[in-house]
């Protein structure tokens, strides 16, 4: 085994990275320097540099990356209408942001490695080591997950109370978790198997709202506003987008927005099942895409739709820092010159519905699109029939033997 003097743990404080701090002394013998990310995850940050000093940390930075994390990474993504298979990509996008970040502190320090807590049959592996190989190529990275000879969770939790190492988890809890700002996932236990119907009423199962059984029975009103593809304001209240996001997250909470079951197709090959809570994030996804309705000219819009697919799939895969991401963001940048008005949506147990959209740069016309009377010439049409089905026609003909007769 190479000697490493010095390495720097991606650390949340979680199960996985509970126990590495004191495996990475015990076999590698190296100083361990904990990073947590602060991506908007509030109370799981409590506490952490006291246990990780406690269990064998030399310091623990923690880094305030929320504003970071949403304006250079949510917003991009939420402006492309990116998501992967229903998911709108929480732990995905956060993973980029977190990993430079830990390559900053790595480099800084002079560490031999970098540590993650990942599986080795998830996808956070791949995001976070083509980060790491993104700006530090010759960085060794150690994944304990390939390396130990732990199998499970619950061998995970054996390890820990040898060592009298603290959690805040039991075995029946035990849920595979990741939360930041905009999202909250649940994998595991009994979630593993997809013939089960998820108990959204088990005490401490949601986080960030309710189900939409346990909503209120009165529809809540919330109006958005965008200037170039990014929201500014919350029902006429200005703010930063972070906050924007803080206040939608309540509202969606509260009325059950957000909640999704999906069986997904992971990039290392198989499926899993995950439980996500998306209420912020969901309602901003539907308000920006009512308002591009009105400002993107057909063309622009349905190629945008495309593209959305590919955005998604070098997100989740963690293909953040590549050219052909930055290439599309580019292009999502230059569609959004004119995403500028107002969504009004209505929330309802768990459902979003239409309720206004106005704009400056509105392509749609009343007084063309009307019933009534208008100065469109329906005879135009005609001409235009005629050209368009030309083909269908001409092949038509051919097979009924009708052509060159």
């Amino acid at each position: 085994m190479k000697q490493v003097k010095k390495c720097v743990l991606a650390y949340s404080g979680g199960l996985d990275t509970s126990i590495i701090i004191p495996w990475l002394k015990e076999n590698y013998g190296c100083e361990v320097i904990a990073v947590a990310a602060d991506v908007g995850q509030g109370s799981e940050l409590e506490g952490l540099e006291e246990k990780a000093i406690k269990t064998g940390a030399s310091k623990l930075y923690i880094l305030d990356l929320v504003d970071e994390f949403v304006d250079k990474y949510i917003i991009p993504t939420m402006q492309a209408g990116a998501n992967y298979e229903g998911y709108l990509l929480g732990t995905s996008f956060a993973r980029p942001v977190i990993a430079r970040r830990i390559v900053d502190i790595a480099l800084k320090e002079g560490a031999d490695a970098i540590c993650h807590g990942c599986t080795g049959k998830g996808n956070d592996q791949v995001r976070f080591e083509l980060a790491i190989k993104a700006f530090a190529p010759q960085m060794r990275i150690i994944a304990p997950w390939r390396e130990w000879d732990l199998k499970s969770r619950d061998d995970e939790i054996d390890y820990a109370e040898a060592r009298g190492i603290p959690l805040k988890i039991s075995r029946e809890t035990n849920y595979s978790k990741d939360k930041n700002l905009w999202h909250l996932s649940h994998e595991g236990l009994e979630l593993e198997d997809p013939g089960n119907e998820p108990n959204y009423q088990k005490e401490g199962f949601l986080e960030m709202g309710v189900s939409p059984e346990q909503a209120p029975d009165k529809p809540t009103y919330v109006e958005v506003e965008f200037e170039k593809g990014v929201p500014t304001a919350v029902d006429g209240k200005r703010m930063k987008p972070s906050d924007i996001i803080r206040v939608l997250n309540k509202l969606g909470g509260e009325n059950g927005i957000g909640i999704i079951d999906v069986v997904e197709n992971r990039l290392v090959g198989m499926k899993s099942r995950g439980i996500y809570e998306t209420p912020g994030g969901t309602i901003l996804y539907r308000a920006h895409s009512t308002l591009e309705t009105l400002c993107l000219d057909r063309d622009t819009q349905h190629m945008k739709t495309k593209l959305a697919v590919t955005f998604a799939e070098l997100v989740y895969n963690g293909q953040w820092y590549t050219p052909l991401r930055e290439a599309l963001s580019a292009f999502v940048t230059s569609t959004q010159r004119n995403v500028t008005g107002k969504v009004r949506l209505k929330l309802y147990k768990g459902n979003i519905i239409n309720a206004g959209v106005w704009s400056d740069y509105s392509l749609y016309s009343e007084d063309i699109a009307t019933f009534g009377e208008s100065d469109y010439n329906q005879k135009d049409a005609e001409g235009f029939i005629n050209l368009f089905g030309l083909p269908i026609k001409v092949r038509a003909m051919l097979e009924q033997g009708l052509l060159n007769k």
